[in-house]
């Protein structure tokens, strides 16, 4: 037999092992989302009371992850729809509607009727047409304890103009799943990959679907050539031409009970149309090998379309697998990738152009009065960090860092005199996002915003906020339009240990303290979204506990000759700070 003949029959032993597989996971699967169908219901049965648009100017979202953040196709405005959140013990699953208004740098929530069910891991994609269309496949929906998955296999389009939602009913379409990927190609929508999970068996995908957008029909394609393995989270961008990249992903097998392996894809894959404008395209697969600067092997990273025909993905996480625990190296660099050279690069930050101005500036004055020292010691200090934690009960802190730019001091400038010439002017390191995986974008006019994601410090997870932004065009600097809100922060412990600690607590602090805190818990219980971290009760003690880490922090900052005495008294400094802007 030949090689072709080979790779046909282990081609379609691979096809019968993946069909027998996604049986066996969706017996399993079907007793669990039977049970988790009537919790949807429940929530549909709330939104289905809902009669008329409403819509309110609000604070920004509440943090979250695995949501889809999108460009409206003719307004200046971002849209926000669904996510999930985990605060350690419980899951939120989200299916509300924000609007940023980039002009106005402002949030509007927006409740329409008979919206899609609660989500994640959704995607979304915007098409041009009517005023805009929003249209939403898939997702997953989690029990509350995040042990059992519901995973959606249904379209929806939001029609922007008239603000309603529409449910396209459609047959032929894909199975649930989540984690997978789609993009608005011509007038197709096109789907790839994803994953289906119960609570023991899981499955991978490497599909390919396309709908219609005139028809409004399903069709599976059958690609040519050698395609991706099965993967989710991958990037999946559309070029000029119609045809559709991939690049990297994640997916896990089961190498024996109870263990799975997973594997970082960093391979790239080119689907190409061929025969268009024929009643049935033929699409075939081909493997692209990109020149340049290729992003560091991650999963988690987020991605957009920017300008000048570059798609690009930011973020990520790569996962450090040992035998009893993960560690997560999170990213929060971007990647770029021209489709018309077939090349990557990593984004790098320019520095504005007045900054460089005033740094020339700045030496030229230097080499004209060399000899004026008092000038030298009022020269300005070099950057500011500007550290934000928050701190749980039992004093573990986790860090949000921004680096305020400021010009450099005589020091500084010397020991990097050589660089600066080079590059005309060195600049201070620049605000920007923290590491991090999850997280959502959208391009609009050339500039990219970034928001939330999630990041982990040991076996706490840390869900964010912040909205960033920063022009794809000039690359210059990073802008803070949301910062981070300490407060909208909590981490609760597995139930047993809360347990424990409570007790521990009332026998120290008395019984009024341990009333106070079961109504606090009543009232946190009863709301909505998840309920903010209560500050601790006084200074002092907030203090006692994290005196060590603000002191490390100081010194790391201060540098390894300043004074003991200075390094306290600057890390009481910051500790207050904090805490006064926490409560």
């Amino acid at each position: 037999m030949g090689k072709k003949g080979k790779r046909e029959k282990k081609g379609k032993g691979a096809e019968k092992t993946a069909a027998k597989m996604e049986r066996k996971v969706s017996r399993r699967a079907r007793k669990e989302e039977e049970d988790l169908e009537a919790l949807i219901a429940e929530f549909q049965s709330l939104d289905a009371k809902k009669t008329q648009v409403i819509e309110t100017a609000c604070p920004p979202p509440s943090p979250r992850l695995n949501g889809s953040l999108s460009a409206h196709p003719e307004k200046d405005e971002l849209i926000l729809f669904g996510g999930e959140y985990f605060n350690g013990q419980k899951t939120y699953l989200y299916n509300e509607l924000y609007v940023y208004n980039i002009r106005k740098n402002s949030w509007t929530k927006v409740e329409i009727p008979n919206p899609p069910p609660r989500r994640c891991a959704h995607q979304a994609a915007v098409v041009p047409a009517a005023g805009g269309q929003l249209w939403v496949f898939g997702g997953e929906f989690a029990s509350p304890n995040g042990e059992q998955f519901y995973h959606y296999k249904d379209l929806w389009v939001l029609h922007l103009a008239t603000k309603t939602w529409e449910q396209i009913k459609a047959s032929g379409g894909p199975s649930g799943r989540s984690g997978h990927r789609m993009v608005a190609c011509k007038r197709q929508l096109i789907l790839f990959g994803g994953f289906h999970e119960s609570a023991r068996d899981y499955i991978y995908y490497n599909d390919v679907y396309a709908f219609n957008l005139d028809s409004f029909t399903w069709s599976k394609l059958s690609p040519s050539g050698i395609g991706p393995a099965p993967r989710s989270g991958c990037q999946m961008a559309t070029t000029p031409e119609g045809s559709v990249i991939i690049y990297g992903g994640y997916s896990k097998q089961r190498i024996k009970k109870d263990v799975d392996k997973g594997t970082l894809h960093t391979d790239m894959f080119l689907l190409k149309a061929e025969g268009s404008g024929k009643e049935e395209e033929k699409w075939a697969w081909s493997r692209l090998n990109p020149s340049g600067v290729k992003p560091t092997p991650r999963s988690g990273f987020a991605v957009a379309v920017g300008p000048n025909n570059r798609s690009l993905l930011f973020g990520g996480v790569h996962d450090e697998e040992e035998e009893e625990s993960i560690e997560g190296d999170f990213f929060n660099d971007i990647y770029f990738y021209d489709i018309g050279k077939n090349r990557w690069f990593p984004g790098q930050l320019k520095g504005p152009k007045s900054e460089k101005r005033k740094r020339r500036r700045g030496r030229q004055a230097e080499a004209e009065g060399a000899g004026d020292e008092e000038v030298e010691k009022q020269a300005p200090q070099g950057p500011v960090e500007i550290v934000k934690e928050v701190v749980a009960e039992d004093g573990t802190v986790m860090t949000i860092k921004q680096v305020i730019s400021g010009p450099a001091g005589e020091k500084e400038r010397s020991e990097s005199e050589e660089e600066e010439e080079e590059e005309d002017g060195a600049l201070s390191p620049q605000v920007e996002p923290c590491p991090r995986s999850n997280a959502m974008l959208a391009v609009k006019h050339g500039v990219l915003y970034v928001y939330g994601g999630m990041f982990e410090v040991g076996d706490r997870q840390f869900t964010l906020s912040d909205l960033y932004s920063i022009d794809l065009h000039k690359m210059e600097d990073w802008k803070v339009l949301v910062e981070m809100d300490p407060k909208a922060q909590e981490w609760l412990e597995e139930s047993e240990s809360d347990e424990e600690e409570d007790d521990t607590e009332g026998a120290e602090g008395g019984e009024e303290e341990e009333e106070s805190s079961e109504e606090e818990s009543e009232d946190e219980e009863g709301e909505e979204q998840h309920p903010s971290v209560q500050p601790d009760e006084k200074h002092a003690d907030y203090l006692s506990r994290t005196e060590q880490y603000w002191i490390k922090l100081a010194r790391s900052n201060m540098g390894p000759d300043a004074k003991e005495k200075k390094v306290v008294k600057v890390a009481h400094a910051m500790a207050k700070t904090f805490y006064e802007d926490s409560v």
